[in-house]
């Protein structure tokens, strides 16, 4: 076992950080802003993550940007499968050889599919993903949850490690300064909750931001409306934040007095204001619009 390499369950051996670096230098990858390369190198934050993942021996787990593998490596034991979706060959390319490596007997479980995470189909994947766990890049974090959650019906639990601020966005409430778009959207599909703080340094380039994780769970559909006017109603609601609902959603209703129509309809106030309402609120004016 090299200098800073942990065990983890039977079966796996996890990579501290001069084996983070170690790999870096073989592939020659030098972490990039622009795909927000920050490799994880401590093998206790991976055995949380995994932890509070909560899977079940039956999980077909879905990565987004494994990177060298320090969470592919942890997660392994802990799944039936695991479909690893990297956008970078280069990473795409080595992380199998890392597994046969480091988990001899588990590497017959992972499956990599050499794609971008916001463009994956479902037909890219051996079998459908039932829990999603990653350490998400900072910049398309929310887009990319959103994407799978529509792309994959099968996911039903997911537990994902994003910007600070990020997350709290995404597990925010009505009535919050930062509930808007993101909690709405992530709403639609799934009860969201912030599941802890981690560390800056943990990562490899340490960050100039913080981090943390979520955990969301799927919820039965909320309504048959068409979910891309469901989210262009969103998209409306919070794009001019200090408009009330009735001024807001002129232009997405038609007019003003349209909108205040739908929104009468619907049972909401239209002098309130997008941050004032939860998902289930949202969905009514979305029926009552397409019913017209």
């Amino acid at each position: 076992m090299t200098d800073g390499t942990s065990s983890a369950v039977p079966g796996s051996s996890l990579l501290g950080p001069a084996d983070v670096r170690r790999l870096a230098a073989e592939v020659g990858v030098r972490p990039t802003k622009k795909l927000g390369q920050n490799f994880v190198h401590d093998p206790n934050t991976v055995r949380k993550i995994v932890a509070a993942a909560d899977l079940s021996a039956d999980d077909v787990v879905l990565e987004v940007g494994p990177g060298l593998g320090s969470l592919t490596l942890a997660l392994l034991p802990a799944c039936r499968a695991l479909a690893a979706v990297e956008i970078d060959p280069v990473l795409a390319a080595r992380l199998p050889r890392t597994v046969a490596e480091r988990a001899p007997g588990l590497a017959d479980r992972l499956t990599v599919v050499e794609a971008d995470a916001m463009r994956v189909t479902a037909d890219r994947f051996p079998e459908p993903p039932t829990a999603l766990v990653a350490n998400l890049p900072y910049n398309v974090a929310v887009p990319v949850v959103l994407h799978l959650l529509a792309e994959l019906p099968s996911l039903r639990t997911g537990l994902v490690m994003v910007q600070s601020e990020v997350a709290d966005r995404m597990a925010a409430g009505p009535g919050s300064k930062v509930y808007g778009v993101p909690s709405v959207k992530l709403a639609w599909y799934a009860d969201a909750r912030r599941a802890g703080p981690v560390s800056r340094s943990v990562f490899w380039p340490v960050p100039n931001v913080d981090s943390a994780l979520v955990a969301f769970t799927r919820h039965d559909p909320l309504s048959t409306v068409d979910q891309k006017v469901l989210f262009s109603l969103v998209d409306a609601a919070f794009a001019q934040r200090r408009k009330t609902l009735r001024g807001a959603l002129s232009g997405w209703a038609g007019s003003a007095a349209e909108a205040g129509r739908l929104l009468s309809l619907a049972g909401v106030d239209p002098g309130a204001r997008g941050e004032q309402l939860g998902v289930r609120e949202f969905v009514r004016i979305a029926e009552v619009s397409s019913s017209r």
